[in-house]
Parts: C-alpha cells; structure tokens; sequence
C-alpha cells in the first residue's frame, strides 16, 4: 500500500541547536513533508547560542517578530502567521508551546480550515511558571483546539493530563539531543585528557554545573552545597560553572570566600567544547528551582556522564534513577545535594558504571525516536479527520 506523505507546518520560537537533528530527522521520514515557522531567529537576551543554519535540511522560514522582556515574562508577537500557513497548506499544524499568540493565531487558523492542530509541550506541575491561575485556564482552553498532544517525556505527559488531555491522544517524543555527536566528542576529549584539561583550566576532579547563572537554576544551592563539603573534601574537588547570566558577580564573590576549594567559571560554552568539560567531570550537578526538561542532562549522558539533579527537573523521570546512573534530590535541600556529592569523594568507584549506565540510558533518547513520535501524534491526528 501506498504510504500518504503529511505535509505538516510546525511553529516553534527559535532555531535551537538542539532542535536541528530533531528537525532532520523528522523531514527526512518518508512520510512527513516538513515546513518549519520561526518565531524568531534566536532570543540573544537569554541565550548566546550560535545559529547553525547551515546544519539545517529541512524547509523554514522565519516571521518578522517584535520581542520585549518585562519582568520576568517574554513578550513575542509576529506578523505573517496566516500568510505563512496559507502558503504551506499544511495537512496539519503542530504548535511547540502554548506562550506565544502566533501559535493560537495558528491553532485557529487550522481549526477555521478543518485541519488538526497539535500541541507539542515540555511544560510540567513543577514548572514555576504555571501557578497563575489565569495562564492554567488559557492553557486549558488551548488544549481544548488540539486533536493531539506530544509531551517530552513522563512529567509532561502528566501535565497534559491535568490540562484535560485524553490520554490516548497523547504521544511522546522524547527530548533529545544529538547522542552521536556528543560521544563522538567525549572520545576524543578522553584521548587528549591532559592538554584539554590544560586548555581550560579545570581541576584534577571536579563537579559541573551547565546553565544560566540565575537564582532559579539552584546556582546558589549548589554553591552552598559545595561549601558545606568539609574542608579536607573541597580540597580534593573543585567546582565548574559553565554558563553566564544576571548573578554570575555574586556567585563569583560567594565562591571567592570558599577556602580551601576551586571554584571556576569558565562562562558560556559553545556547543563544539562542550563535550570536553562534560567528558572529565566527576558529575553534572543539576540543582534546578524550575526547569521543563533540561537538556544538559542528555548532552552529560550522552558523554558518558552520571548526574546529581533536583526532583523537580522535568527530564528526572525519564533519564536520572536515583543510585544508579546518579542521584536525585529535593530541590532546594542543600543537605541532601552535600550528601550527594560527599558520596564521590567517598566512592569514587562508582563514576566509571554510573557513568555507563547513562550513556546506555540515553540511547533511547535520539533525535529518530523523538521524531518517530512526533510522526505518530500527526498520523493520527490526520487519520481522525480525515
């Protein structure tokens, strides 16, 4: 039988790096024609990203937008949505979030012309930003336009559930990176250990944070973490963070008065040197307030990497199980973060299979099988209105 080939138009904010393979992967499936809307070409205000156009094999564009931050809140408006999915006519429309009104100007477009409308979401109970009440009714009624849903893993596939979502309408397609390259990278780095290390300047041993430097990240938990650590203890770790953002001066101040100890920041890494600072870490430290998913998880297992993070991470569920590819936390409990880190320095035996059991772990994490379930929530949503 012959195989129906969906065209399907796609609205997401920004060309992530991390969002390309995934992006590939999906239009290069015999059974999608892909056509990708940008909100915008990159947010430079939060992220210092590069754009890697030239990595990108699928069809995009990207709409003319106007963005304001006020507060803690981002402000994106676009002109060109209806134009852009009247000239796609897309079979249907997969909207990445529910935040910005491109994406309900889109959900009603579909809706007037009779096509689906999915709602691809990473959002979790344990977000921060859902205790307002008026944004969990918008949600709500944004969920009510959707013939299908794709969560990013268990945890958003909760939340979907609390939205109103049937639950055999919801699919998964995990959150991924590219696990390849990253591996590719760590082996590399393992066979030039010392000059990286020299390269920079990281300690003999050390714990890695990968972020923005901001409060709700648990920067400051883990600091304080560390400085918990007993002194003959600090003396044999020292502390990465890779990552700039708003609090970077006070973080750098509290660090200075830690001693003995290493504390370094190595500021914002590209995605090419990545791979060596995860590489030769003892553990990613991920000590998050608030966070849908987090990728830096991937990227650290996807180099072989154990992890320590908090239990409100959306990615926990699916990727951390606590005593065997790392440890997992209550956020905010700087006692238990020591403890965690403290059981290193105690039993330094356990990164090697800890780290193992991560990198196998992430395998099921790729950005084919995030696109497999991307695939399959548009199946069947053209399916039933077909």
């Amino acid at each position: 039988m012959r195989q129906v080939k969906r065209h399907v138009a796609l609205l997401t904010e920004i060309i992530a790096p991390y969002r390309i393979p995934v992006f590939n992967a999906l239009a290069a499936r015999d059974d999608i024609d892909l056509h990708v809307i940008f909100l915008s070409e990159t947010d430079s205000s939060l992220r210092q990203w590069r754009v890697y156009k030239d990595e990108i094999c699928f069809s995009y564009e990207i709409l003319p937008a106007w963005r304001r931050r006020v507060g803690k809140y981002n402000l994106l408006l676009n002109r060109g949505v209806r134009e852009a999915l009247t000239r796609a006519q897309p079979h249907a429309v997969v909207c990445g979030g529910y935040s910005y009104l491109a994406c309900w100007q889109a959900a009603r477009w579909a809706r007037r012309q009779g096509r689906p409308v999915l709602l691809w979401s990473e959002s979790t109970a344990n977000d921060l930003r859902r205790r307002h009440r008026v944004v969990e009714f918008m949600k709500t009624r944004f969920a009510r336009l959707c013939t299908a849903f794709v969560a990013a893993g268990k945890a958003s596939r909760d939340y979907l559930l609390q939205l109103g979502a049937p639950a055999d309408r919801i699919f998964t397609a995990p959150d991924a990176v590219d696990v390849k390259l990253y591996a590719r990278r760590a082996e590399e780095t393992r066979q030039r250990a010392a000059a990286v290390r020299a390269q920079h300047d990281l300690p003999r041993r050390y714990f890695l944070y990968v972020g923005r430097l901001v409060p709700e990240k648990g920067i400051f938990d883990l600091l304080a973490a560390y400085s918990a650590l007993a002194e003959h203890e600090r003396s044999q770790i020292g502390l990465v963070f890779a990552g700039d953002g708003a609090s970077r001066g006070r973080l750098a101040e509290r660090a200075a008065a830690i001693t003995p100890g290493s504390v370094r920041f190595s500021g914002f890494v590209h995605r090419e040197e990545l791979p060596q600072l995860y590489t030769l870490a003892e553990a990613l430290v991920f000590p998050t307030h608030s966070d849908t998913w987090g990728l830096v998880v991937n990227e650290a297992m996807a180099c072989s990497l154990p992890v320590i993070a908090s239990d409100v991470a959306g990615c926990v569920p699916d990727l951390v199980e606590d005593g065997r590819n790392g440890f997992v936390f209550p956020a905010g409990n700087i006692g238990q973060l020591t403890r965690a880190m403290r059981t290193w320095l105690q039993h330094p035996e356990l990164t090697a299979p800890m780290g193992q059991r991560s990198a196998q772990r992430i395998q099921g994490y790729t950005p084919e099988l995030c696109a497999d379930g991307l695939a399959k929530a548009v199946t069947f949503a053209c399916d039933g209105v077909a």
